[in-house]
């Protein structure tokens, strides 16, 4: 046993000396431990909640695509990254999102994200000509991807009846508010009547429009005396003017 034991020393030494080594080694000054890295799945999450979050209210189905974040990018590990818009962005179509991360190793990362919304726009139900006045039959609500559609596209009938088209279009082109105007609630040369109104005061009196004016627009009218006045338009050729 005693002899067993003696050879055994010399193996035991050696190992207690490979862990003084390795101790010393981890121990020693300007070794720095293994940081651990951001998980970039975890990252298109904190983008996807945020995308989610600004959209709410958009006026359809909401659908979110976050793009893929680059493995190689290797940032250190974030204890709370934060998703901002940066400037120019929306949220809205093709847009992108920036995370960004104060501690306890400051980065910033842009991700590329899709935001779809999918609802019901107004289109021309058949051909319709430039000054003609939209009426309830005259368009249709189709779906879609409201966000491949140019700017100021009209989801509602209401946006659409009773106004004119600034513009003559196909049938099946989606309608804009910029393709329609309000029709006129004071015409030039029209007869209107002025309405003066003030503290404990109202004083009605013909006189006739200098200029067209659609509902809530200023309209100037001349009244029988010659003097101009100024007012707002209502509609049935008003002018209601405020003192």
């Amino acid at each position: 046993m005693k002899s067993t034991a003696k050879a055994l020393l010399p193996a035991l030494w050696l190992l207690a000396g490979v862990a003084q080594h390795a101790a010393a080694q981890t121990s020693a000054p300007g070794v720095q431990p293994q940081l651990q890295r951001q998980d970039t799945a975890a990252l298109r999450q904190t983008v996807e909640q945020f995308l989610r979050t600004q959209s709410t209210g958009l006026p359809g189905q909401v659908n979110v695509s976050v793009g893929q974040i680059d493995s190689r990018s290797n940032l250190p590990a974030c204890a709370a990254p934060e998703a901002f818009l940066p400037k120019g962005s929306r949220v809205w179509g093709k847009t992108t999102v920036g995370i960004r991360c104060t501690e306890p190793s400051p980065w910033t990362i842009y991700v590329a994200s899709t935001v779809q919304v999918i609802g019901e726009y107004l289109i021309a139900a058949a051909p319709l000509a430039q000054g003609q006045t939209v009426n309830p039959n005259d368009v249709t609500r189709i779906k879609g991807d409201l966000t491949a559609l140019p700017a100021g596209i009209l989801t509602d009938a209401g946006q659409a009846v009773g106004r004119t088209l600034a513009l003559s279009i196909a049938a099946g082109t989606p309608l804009r508010g910029d393709a329609l105007r309000s029709q006129a609630a004071v015409q030039q040369g029209q007869t209107v009547r002025v309405m003066s109104t003030g503290p404990g005061f109202q004083v009605s009196a013909e006189a006739r429009a200098l200029n067209n004016a659609s509902e809530g627009q200023i309209a100037q009218a001349r009244t029988v005396s010659g003097q101009v006045v100024s007012g707002v338009a209502r509609a049935g050729g008003i002018v209601e003017v405020t003192y």
